[in-house]
């Protein structure tokens, strides 16, 4: 019995797919729940698993290909055998001739020898995340060299690329004969001037497409400040291990300003709306986008009814988005919606930086690098840790005494994190 293999249903702002890379080949033994190709969408990669046990026969979609939802990729022979050296009917050895004598026949099974064709305890295939997986199969390497970081072994792509460091650590630097530097695989271009030319992802063309729109739909203007942090580092300083073991997660930065966040947006309404046409939306939730980088480029998973969720919960769930975003498994809904977001470039040591919307939403917050610096306090000069903030807000929505009214709320809730508690 053939059973078809299809692009699941996509979510309707997603249109197709691109097929990314093929697990199995023609002939090659499949079980049932087995990651047989991986889709590339606009958000996301998709894992395509195997329906049925059996044989995979037909290829209907080659790598590269875009393809709409329940679209047949592949077909597959359900209840053919299904071990790992398995092979199709089509291609079994064919039976020797009558006239052979039995003596150069192949032995039957019971004539061939007692030792299995496989060990009786095969080592596991390694599991890889998506981008890992895709990276394993673009440069050849053996996945079975690499150690992997995550949960059961399961490698990521940051442990692909410590293994190809460590390789290149240990390879000559030039070429013996010559004494030159080897060329790098794949570069054109001038002698001497390598260049390189690949296709832009589906995430990364999706980026571009959304800068680029927000770039010519909105008013983007952009108000700048600085917040003293000392407040909340002696805060944490504090209760970091009591709260660690509490809950089960470290106390960072970034729940202090998601809940500074809501406050200030619900003094503020305007911030948290966006525009559709002639219309203005206003939003009685608080679902904010945590921008976070993954290897296939910056995503922004959804924190939602923020106004909800304890520090805690913010800081548990950050961390799963970005330990998601590591192993490509974010899902559609974690980054759908979203009516504020908040950036921080300074976990990559940015002092200041203009954040662009991220459509439809009408604000975004940049933090940015804690620096000790001098201030006045007091009449008296200290050094204290300080960080540059960065709100940039849609002018055709946003007036500018709102928006700075709006930082400047922040900052106050961040530099007494008592008024977090007390909503004053």
């Amino acid at each position: 019995m053939t059973t078809e293999v299809r692009v699941p249903n996509l979510p309707e702002s997603v249109a197709d797919a691109t097929v990314l890379a093929w697990h199995k080949e023609p002939g090659a033994a499949v079980r049932r729940g087995e990651n047989l190709v991986d889709l590339e969408t606009d958000k996301v990669v998709l894992e395509v698993p195997a329906p049925v046990d059996g044989v995979l026969t037909e290829i209907e979609a080659q790598k590269g290909d875009v393809v709409s939802a329940d679209a047949v990729l592949a077909r597959i022979e359900a209840g053919a055998a299904t071990d790992e050296g398995a092979v199709s009917a089509r291609e079994a050895p064919a039976a020797p001739p009558a006239s052979e004598p039995a003596s150069r026949r192949a032995p039957t099974p019971r004539q061939a020898s007692s030792t299995p064709a496989h060990p009786a305890t095969a080592p596991a295939e390694p599991v890889l995340a998506p981008a890992a997986r895709r990276m394993v199969k673009e440069m050849a390497l053996d996945p079975a060299e690499i150690a992997g970081s995550g949960r059961g072994g399961r490698i990521h792509k940051a442990d692909v690329v410590a293994f190809l460091d460590r390789s290149e650590s240990s390879a000559p630097d030039v070429d013996q004969e010559t004494g030159m530097s080897p060329p790098a695989a794949g570069l054109g271009g001038e002698a001497g001037r390598p260049e390189q030319r690949v296709p832009m992802t589906r995430l990364r063309a999706r980026i571009a497409e959304r800068l680029v729109e927000a770039q010519q739909t909105a008013a983007i203007l952009t108000t700048f400040n600085e917040v003293n942090l000392q407040a909340v580092m002696d805060l944490r300083r504090r209760y970091k291990d009591r709260f660690e073991q509490a809950h089960g997660v470290r106390l960072g930065f970034m729940s202090f300003f998601v809940k500074a966040a809501v406050e200030a947006l619900q003094r503020f309404p305007m911030v948290n709306a966006s525009v559709d046409e002639n219309d203005i939306i206003y939003h009685g939730y608080y679902d904010i986008g945590i921008a976070v980088s993954s290897p296939r480029g910056l995503v922004v998973p959804i924190l939602r009814d923020c106004d909800q969720l304890s520090m805690a919960d913010i800081e548990l769930a950050i961390a799963e988005f970005a330990g998601k975003a590591k192993d490509g498994s974010l899902s559609y809904e974690d980054l759908t919606g979203g009516t504020f977001s908040i950036t921080n470039g300074g976990v990559f040591g940015s002092l200041l930086s203009t954040p662009i919307l991220n459509p439809p939403q009408s604000a975004i917050l940049g933090m940015h690098k804690v620096q000790e610096r001098p201030v006045v306090e007091d009449g008296a000069i200290l050094v204290r840790p300080m960080m540059y903030l960065a709100l940039s807000y849609d002018h055709r929505l946003i007036d500018g005494r709102d928006a700075v009214q709006f930082l400047v709320a922040i900052k106050e809730a961040i530099e007494d994190p008592a008024r977090l508690l007390l909503r004053v």
